[in-house]
């Protein structure tokens, strides 16, 4: 269910005819398109580059992605549509995360398309070695527990829509993995990103991703401005949950 904000300078490249279009859509449609659009960016971007379907770590790791989203989709699409409507919408209400969003752009792209470039030309191997099997299963592991950890933060918290913005009616949620943590998507994707290397067998290309923990960082502290300052109870909660993204770290 999270997507990078290359996936939604995809998507909002259209016309304004083309997303009120969109927004007329039934909700299934909506979300049958933007799985579908997801799916094939995250194809080319990693499979292009690499120049052949033959990369047994990529198509995993597309799996790892892919099919917990669809569960999510098709869970809320059943049980809380309205929650599955927020998460739709990609329009940032705040002016400092238009900006974020619009300047990390090209760098999650270009983090994306290293690994497969990396696979073509073999420069991991050719410093490091080929990548034991061990690692890469490591890798893949802690890619799939990153989404199911997500998966369950926005199970807990129906509220957590992809743009930042306080509802009508919102209240504080410290339960679940919000009692260890204060922004556990955003964790959730920290770990995605650090392990993503390992899962595509492409260790030279780490310090790509870990750059791409930094937006979520910048991210989450212009977020906390925003729920200090709108949601009640938030300046509380904070007091008893004083980790933002990494438990007794930060």
């Amino acid at each position: 269910m999270s997507t990078t904000p290359s996936q939604n300078t995809l998507r909002q490249n259209g016309t304004g005819t083309g997303r009120s279009s969109f927004k007329k859509m039934s909700l299934s449609s909506r979300v049958a398109i933007n799985f579908s659009v997801g799916l094939m960016a995250a194809l080319a971007i990693l499979f292009l580059p690499a120049g052949t379907l033959r990369w047994w770590q990529g198509w995993i790791y597309l799996g790892i992605l892919f099919v917990p989203t669809l569960s999510a989709y098709l869970y809320f699409l059943r049980h809380d549509p309205q929650f599955l409507e927020s998460r739709l919408q990609q329009k940032e209400q705040v002016g400092e995360q238009k900006l974020l969003i619009r300047l990390s752009a090209p760098l999650f792209i270009g983090a994306f398309l290293l690994p497969g470039f990396d696979y073509r030309l073999g420069w991991s191997r050719n410093l490091l070695g080929e990548m034991p099997l061990a690692l890469t299963v490591i890798g893949e592991a802690m890619a799939l527990a990153s989404m199911l950890f997500a998966m369950w933060s926005m199970n807990v918290n129906r509220f957590a829509a992809r743009t930042i913005k306080v509802e009508a009616g919102q209240t504080v949620i410290s339960i679940g993995p919000y009692r260890f943590v204060r922004h556990p998507l955003y964790a959730g994707a920290a770990i995605l990103w650090v392990f993503t290397p390992l899962a595509l067998g492409s260790s030279v290309t780490l310090p790509a991703f870990v750059l791409l923990v930094f937006f979520y960082v910048i991210r989450l502290l212009n977020e906390e401005k925003v729920l200090r300052k709108e949601l009640p109870g938030y300046i509380e909660y904070c007091k008893k949950t004083r980790f933002r993204l990494i438990p007794f770290l930060w």
